[in-house]
């Protein structure tokens, strides 16, 4: 692929690494392009969209002049971003990070009008390099028009949409327009020397600083970097896999926007599913299943806090909205508006069209989501307590009775509505169905909701809930187990497959050596199969096209493998999918099975919160070994927990390179640009 500066291109995704500050992301590409960047937030204008139009939409790039080879690398557990540039002349470190602010007594994040900021590192190691410094942005998707003022020799300044963005050098730079809009300056680095590029927004441009003082961003850098490596060091799962188990939470810690608790599915927008087709989805919201899942993997290695979070979120969100007309994903303000929009002007990842903003789903039904928040309150509310303090232990009990009618009102829902056809897990847009999955995800609701009101005490219909809970069992394993397919299938009384059905064990329904649940997964293996990845299903969804494998499904498959004593299999499977990661161990939703290419929105939470799952009962299968009697998640966890620390082969530390895979995901890898 040709990546000389000025040749229109697409990296693959996984030329990608991510920055963040817990409002927003940006992908930074291997030949030191900022591609895709919504400031402030994520659901914001994009000002850099080069990832959705490699012509017309704008980024701000540092590289050598000259060609050079790239490597990538992330500062030890954090998500502070290094890409090393080797050229004839010499080398150079570029450092890319988004400064943070530790998080308020309150557990909310800082005004997110000071969050707008991107800091640059330029450090020479060798010889003298001379840099390009591209600086080329397009306000609202490219949609407004971009105009320039150099306020001094060291800060250039451009407005469009009524906003600004500011880029501040260190060193003076002298900026000269270019032939598609933009603005180009040099800078020559020599080895020992150091430069500060900060990118700074606002909506008046009286706020944006002339030139970097580089003191201050001494020390941002020091703090961000502290607080990451605080952040990580958190993490409670210390068995084998951990550096990518570390790496998957500190990418779903970036999907989190501290001001409000909400968790989006991904902070991009229409990479496709497929090249060249229309399965093109914008998922900056917060669906409340991708919401529940991320965050009960996250508790299940340690993480609390941003449970909470999310569960004061939602409660917020609750008192504006009542379960009645709950949709399936919000704003990340809790805002109910996802005005689906086309972009027609941009070509969209490489020329896959349509690029959308919003999400029609929010109009959606899709039962399953009563399921998925009852499963992770269950964790979260059981995680830890007894082994801390009274005092966090009163604030959890306290969250739990405050959060009562809400998951009262949430079981009751999932008892009144699981007989009724729905869109599903997978949003189908051809009409609703009696899909399994949902059936399995209402009976988890009950289930969770009858445990937790045992389990503290709390006033809820019990013998209700109890015949409700059998009435749903009952529907699913006689109208959702095709005897004559040998599996469970997609919908209530049909034969199609769907890999969802592989779930059925993850919340304790039947035990995964169940017979049919082996059957299933025999079946799923064969003919939902490529390569070893899974397909989610291969039945019509009202959409034109098809899409390649789901990266979930394939973890959940090893997570069946595992959890039903063929542990030899899952770790095959596991490493397998492991290698189709990108260099720093990054994922996006789906994976080509042929040409082995990342697809869908990138990072996905879905994905790396089933890597981390998947990590977790490894450990837990090698020390306990097949599961024989149905586990919630909160078993399943604590036993893989303590199961962790056990299960690291002899030889081998926690934290080291995984010792079932080959190069550790955030070792360094090079590329020629």
């Amino acid at each position: 692929m040709d990546r000389r500066y000025g040749q229109p291109q697409y990296h693959p995704l996984s030329d990608y690494g991510v920055i963040g500050d817990c409002h927003t992301v940006a992908l930074v590409a291997a030949d030191g392009s900022i591609d895709w960047y919504c400031p402030g937030r994520f659901d914001a204008p994009a000002v850099f969209c080069r990832l959705l139009d490699s012509g017309r939409g704008g980024y701000l790039r540092v590289a050598p002049g000259e060609k050079f080879d790239t490597v990538q690398s992330y500062q030890g557990e954090t998500n502070i971003l290094e890409t090393t540039f080797e050229s004839r002349s010499g080398s150079v470190l570029l450092t890319d990070f988004m400064p943070l602010h530790r998080r308020t007594p309150t557990r909310r994040g800082y005004d997110v009008g000071t969050s707008q900021t991107i800091i640059r590192v330029i450090e020479g190691l060798a010889g003298r390099v001379e840099l390009s410094v591209d600086f080329y942005p397009t306000f609202d998707y490219a949609r407004a028009r971009t105009s320039y003022e150099q306020i001094s020799s060291f800060a250039m300044l451009a407005g469009g949409g009524g906003g600004f963005l500011s880029l501040s050098c260190s060193s003076a730079l002298d900026f000269h327009s270019t032939a598609d809009g933009g603005m180009k300056a040099r800078l020559e680095v020599e080895a020992g020397k150091r430069y500060w590029l900060v990118l700074s927004g606002a909506h008046n441009r009286e706020q944006l600083a002339e030139a970097p003082d580089p003191d201050h961003c001494r020390r941002q850098l020091e703090d961000t970097r502290e607080y990451w490596q605080s952040w990580s060091s958190e993490c409670t799962y210390n068995g084998p896999y951990r550096r990518e188990v570390v790496r998957s939470s500190l990418v779903l810690k970036l999907l989190t926007y501290e001001p409000t608790g909400a968790v989006v599915a991904a902070p991009t927008t229409s990479i496709p599913e497929q090249l060249g087709g229309e399965r093109n989805w914008d998922y900056r919201f917060t669906w409340l299943r991708d919401a529940s899942l991320i965050l009960y993997a996250l508790t299940s290695v340690g993480y609390e806090h941003e449970a909470a979070d999310f569960f004061e979120w939602l409660q917020e969100t609750h008192q504006k909205d009542p379960i009645s007309s709950l949709q399936v994903l919000y704003g990340i303000d809790g805002g109910r508006e996802m005005k689906e929009t086309v972009l027609d002007h941009l070509a969209g990842y490489r020329h896959s069209r349509p690029v959308r903003i919003g999400n029609a789903a929010a109009g959606q039904l899709q039962l399953d989501i009563y399921g998925e928040i009852l499963t992770a309150a269950h964790l979260y509310f059981k995680s830890g307590m007894g082994e801390r303090t009274g005092a966090e232990n009163q604030s959890k009990q306290r969250l739990l009775h405050e959060d009562w009618s809400l998951l009262t009102g949430l079981v009751n829902r999932s008892v009144e509505r699981w007989e009724q056809p729905d869109n599903g897990i997978w949003e189908v847009r051809g009409g609703r169905r009696q899909t399994l999955y949902s059936k399995v995800m209402c009976w988890a609701a009950v289930d969770r909701g009858m445990r937790l009101a045992r389990e503290y005490s709390l006033e809820a219909p019990l013998e209700h809930w109890s015949r409700s809970r059998e009435r749903i069992k009952t529907a699913i394993l006689t109208r959702g187990y095709n005897r004559s397919v040998g599996a469970f299938v997609q919908n209530l009384d049909g034969s199609e497959l769907d890999a969802s059905a592989l779930a059925i064990p993850r919340v304790g329904l039947l035990p995964p050596t169940d017979e049919r649940i082996q059957s299933t997964i025999a079946r799923i293996s064969t003919e939902l199969s490529s390569n070893g990845l899974l397909y989610r299903y291969r039945s019509a969804d009202g959409l034109q096209g098809s899409e390649v494998t789901f990266a979930l499904c394939t973890f959940w498959l090893v997570d069946c493998l595992a959890l039903g004593g063929r542990l030899e299999e899952a770790r095959e499977l596991f490493d397998r999918v492991l290698s189709y990661g990108s260099p720093l161990g990054l994922f996006s939703e789906e994976i080509d099975p042929v040409s082995g290419e990342l697809l869908g929105n990138f990072p996905q939470g879905f994905t790396h919160m089933a890597l981390i799952n998947s990590a977790v009962n490894l450990a837990k299968a090698a020390r306990h070994g097949a599961e024989r009697e149905p586990e919630t998640e909160f078993e399943r966890a604590a036993r893989g927990r303590s199961a962790a620390s056990d299960s690291t082969p002899t030889g081998v530390r926690p934290g080291d390179a995984s010792p079932w895979s080959g190069e550790p995901p955030g070792a360094a890898r090079p590329s020629s640009v």
